[in-house]
């Protein structure tokens, strides 16, 4: 966690974006090409700063992979990234400004969306259009019902592989944990606790808003956002702090402990949402997103507590971030950097307490091996090249799910109340202040998919 902090740091860690706005609602033609077991799989980057840069990074770290294709809206960057690919490759790849064009490239069989989240759907949908195999950062959308339509693209579009960024699913140590967890020797869970407290990032002091920097196309950057004018701290990296374009740590780091939470509870959707917080830390910052909020999810049996703090780094259990699966015989508490189980008493008898015998065995935290990215993007190579999308990890079905529900402790952040979920009607019921935020309203021209 201290070295990705220190990356994260040194590179400015942003995602850049993207299309000219001429080209909002122009088509795609489809491509498709078949890779076989020997080729190699070339790819194009869209958003190429951050996130985007680690994951290409990270697949180009593997046998048999090609990156041809970036494209990003800030001249720098792209001037940047092609120069560092040339140095670990020795091959400089193709430039664009506009997603589309680079879609057009016949010869890209994959590419990796690592744009800011309002950009995501749009793009995702583009490129299952244009015949591309895909790796999408998290989270896969900016609201619930884009992630609905970018579940049913992909069905519609089902050869193309989907990969979502929530890469702890492809970590080991995760895996073991899982494993633990289902075996029953916690018994019966009746919450999960994720957390996310962050110290180090989230805190930005007013700026005016200025010129936009030479060699940015801001128009494309804002895309079907809401217009308005240049402002550093919503650009790059920070954007993840302003409701336009991305929902705070609850979607930005909510989505990674939220689908362990739901994948080792075998669960989709919550019954009802209330949260609760606000700018409590830092109510002087620049920001809009809260830096404090507890989310209290209730599920058929068990709830789910999500709490993220801006400026703070203890969190629960001393870890920074984490899950916690709490049962009647023990806890398993996991982080990035490995997991544990801490048993409950057996207080079933009349010995003083510290006589009393442990339920289950204790478990000493067992640290993580190997890069879970690189694990991540391993498995989606693999699965392009065996043609084997059960394979996936991470699909966009898990994506999709811890998506919608981080959003739904957003919305009901938003309208201040408990909201209940309509599995039938796929809606809040009749609280339409809460209905009216499932659905994103486009701008400039942009039109949500249907």
């Amino acid at each position: 966690m201290k070295s990705r902090r220190k990356f994260l740091r040194n590179t400015g860690l942003i995602t850049g974006g993207i299309i000219t706005s001429s080209f909002a609602n122009s088509s795609i033609k489809p491509y498709s090409k078949i890779v076989g077991a020997n080729d190699r799989i070339k790819f194009g980057v869209i958003g190429c700063k951050g996130m985007g840069w680690s994951d290409m990074r990270s697949i180009l770290s593997h046998d048999g992979t090609d990156c041809i294709a970036i494209c990003d809206v800030d001249d720098r960057v792209l001037e940047q990234r092609s120069s560092d690919l040339k140095k670990l490759t020795g091959k400089k790849p193709k430039v664009y400004k506009d997603y589309r064009k680079l879609l057009e490239n016949k010869d890209v069989d994959a590419v990796v969306i690592g744009t800011p989240d309002h950009w995501h759907c749009l793009m995702l949908v583009h490129a299952l259009e244009a015949g591309k195999h895909i790796y999408c950062e998290k989270p896969i959308s900016n609201s619930v019902k884009e992630s609905m339509i970018m579940l049913d693209k992909a069905k519609e579009h089902s050869k193309y592989l989907i990969q979502v960024g929530q890469w702890q699913r492809s970590s080991p140590h995760y895996r073991d944990a899982l494993d633990y967890l289902w075996s029953g020797k916690l018994g019966q869970i009746r919450m999960v606790r994720v957390w996310a407290y962050q110290g180090w990032y989230g805190m930005l002091d007013p700026l005016p808003d200025s010129p936009v920097p030479k060699g940015v196309d801001y128009k494309s950057w804002l895309g079907p956002a809401p217009s308005r004018p240049f402002n550093t701290n919503r650009f790059h990296f920070n954007f993840r702090w302003y409701w336009d374009y991305a929902g705070g740590l609850m979607t930005d780091w909510g989505v990674h402990e939220i689908d362990i939470a739901l994948f080792g509870m075998k669960v989709r959707e919550p019954l009802s949402v209330v949260a609760s917080g606000g700018r409590f830390g830092y109510p002087d910052q620049d920001t809009e997103t809260p830096d404090t909020l507890q989310t209290l999810f209730q599920y058929e049996n068990w709830t789910m507590l999500w709490e993220n703090a801006v400026g703070i780094d203890s969190g629960n259990y001393g870890q920074d971030e984490g899950i916690a699966f709490i049962g009647n015989d023990g806890t398993l508490v996991i982080d990035r950097g490995g997991w544990q189980v801490r048993p409950e008493l057996d207080y079933q008898n009349n010995l003083p307490r510290h006589k009393k015998p442990k339920k289950i065995q204790p478990i000493a935290y067992t640290k993580a091996r190997g890069s879970g990215l690189g694990y991540h993007t391993k498995n989606f190579i693999d699965a392009i090249r065996n043609n084997t999308p059960e394979s996936l990890n991470c699909g966009i079905d898990s994506g999709s799910i811890a998506c919608i529900n981080a959003h739904m402790g957003n919305i009901s952040y938003k309208v201040g109340r408990k909201i209940f979920w309509d599995k039938e009607k796929q809606n809040f019921g009749d609280d339409t202040e809460a209905n009216d935020l499932i659905t994103p309203k486009y701008n400039n021209g942009f039109k949500l998919p249907t």
